[in-house]
């Protein structure tokens, strides 16, 4: 039996790390849940905790249920995935000519850039950002579509570009072709058959329902706001881990009793690679895109899952066939990658260590590394630090203190090297890890450090 207090530990720290409120975490084996409990609070000014039975917002994991909605109407006969999507809606936006098929959609591959509609709204929505777009029907997403005719990049199957506004065509064709909203229709064809009891959408009355937060990069995190989504095939589901375990079992049951053993082949099928390439290929391989997931190699078995995010939920499930294992992870505010949770969790019910995924690697780095440095005799200060996933030296001065951005170019046994990117030049920048002490040589400097971050 893997040992999860060995995980229990790895959860709580991060949470500590960035603030993370809640999470709820869920490991399947076959048919069994062998693990699942929660960690922090479901509502801190309740002091309320998070519980296996919590639920949250699952954002983008919606898609895979809405592939497979579609895949079902495709067993129906109702469809083909080769067919155009303008056959069932009034799409005009034909990218270099070409039409955009039902597939195209599905893979995130129809030759538009994300425009970022998502984004727009839910940052509105939370007082962070964005702007209200009045995006309210599949005729208005539509017509959003047809608009962006001079932002086509590529033909359609050329490239992986992310596009939530596909996935809302995706749930206006199930709705045309099943009679049936598409949250009655996920309802009746994926939740029921599951006995997904506890599972729901957003604006909907759901038991548990964690609160959601804003988790700002400085001070506490705050009450959020939810609200139902347009359609909602896009990232629009709630639910829990336990529910999520389910889930996890059809998957790994190759898609029973929801579609045939050829349909569950053309759902993880890769289509596409994914742009962010790995820098150490090895345990973590390159991930594709395929029908509403993500599939890539994990310590040489395969890794198919997706991830999710309303900025006040976050979410992943991942599942590696070869071994019937699966988890899900859920999360009331933004903070760690719940990926990273779901790939440590997975590689210890593998009996992997979760020490030799890149992250953890890169995190057991940023130990050493980030913080406060001085030159001779303190006679300048310096503090290396992470902002928005980038690695930041800050150079200090009251009034006009100068930044510059750090981008990993090798680790080496004892050293690491960045590159600094300053205007039209590069300058090599070098930390030199000594037991538990840390030199920086940037520019002219030598400097040595002498506190982590607070």
């Amino acid at each position: 039996m893997p040992d999860f207090e060995v995980l229990e530990e790895f959860v709580r720290e991060r949470m500590r790390r960035t603030r993370l409120p809640g999470v709820s975490l869920a490991l399947v084996r076959g048919e069994e849940v062998v693990y699942a409990r929660g960690f922090g609070f479901r509502d801190i000014a309740k002091s309320l905790p998070a519980t296996p039975t919590t639920a949250y917002g699952i954002g983008s994991v919606t898609k895979s249920f809405t592939a497979l909605g579609i895949m079902q109407l495709v067993e129906a006969g109702k469809l083909s995935l080769e067919d155009p999507v303008e056959k069932f809606l009034p799409l005009k936006i034909r990218p270099f000519g070409e039409p955009i098929r039902v597939w195209h959609l599905l893979s995130h591959t129809a030759g538009i850039p994300a425009l970022a509609y998502a984004e727009a709204e839910l940052r509105w929505e939370q007082g962070t950002g964005g702007k209200p777009l009045a995006l309210a029907t599949v005729e208005d997403f539509v017509a959003w579509l047809n608009g962006a005719g001079d932002w086509v990049e590529v033909r359609p199957g050329e490239r992986w570009f992310y596009l939530n506004e596909g996935y809302i065509l995706l749930g206006g064709i199930i709705e045309k072709l099943s009679g049936l909203s598409y949250a009655e229709y996920v309802r009746k064809k994926i939740l029921e058959p599951l006995e997904m009891r506890n599972t729901g959408f957003l604006g909907e009355e759901v038991p548990e329902l964690a609160t959601p937060y804003v988790v700002p990069q400085e001070g506490q995190p705050r009450p959020g706001k939810i609200r139902p989504i347009p359609i909602g095939s896009d990232g629009a589901l709630v639910s829990t881990v336990l529910d999520l375990a389910k889930y996890l079992g059809m998957w790994l049951r190759r898609g029973a009793p929801l579609v045939s053993e050829k349909s569950y082949e053309e759902l993880v099928q890769p289509r596409v690679p994914m742009p962010s390439e790995p820098r150490w290929p090895e345990p973590v391989g390159q991930a594709f895109y395929a029908l509403g997931l993500s599939v890539q190699k994990f310590f040489g078995r395969t890794l198919i899952g997706h991830g999710g995010s309303v900025l006040v939920y976050t979410a992943h499930i991942g599942f590696v066939p070869e071994e019937k294992v699966g988890v899900a992870v859920l999360a009331n505010g933004s903070g760690y990658p719940m990926a990273q949770f779901a790939q440590a969790a997975l590689a210890l019910l593998l009996g992997e260590s979760f020490e030799k995924l890149p992250f953890v690697r890169l995190e057991a780095l940023a130990e050493k590394i980030l913080g406060f440095y001085v030159t001779y005799r303190d006679t300048m200060r310096v503090s290396v630090r992470l902002r928005g996933g980038a690695v930041e030296l800050v150079v200090e001065d009251r009034e006009a203190p100068l930044t510059v951005v750090l981008g990993l170019e090798e680790i080496g046994e004892g050293e690491v090297r960045f590159r600094a990117l300053l205007g039209d030049r590069t300058l090599p920048v070098v930390f030199r890890v000594k037991g538990k002490e840390t030199e920086l040589i940037y520019e002219r400097y030598k400097l040595r450090r002498i506190a982590p971050l607070g």
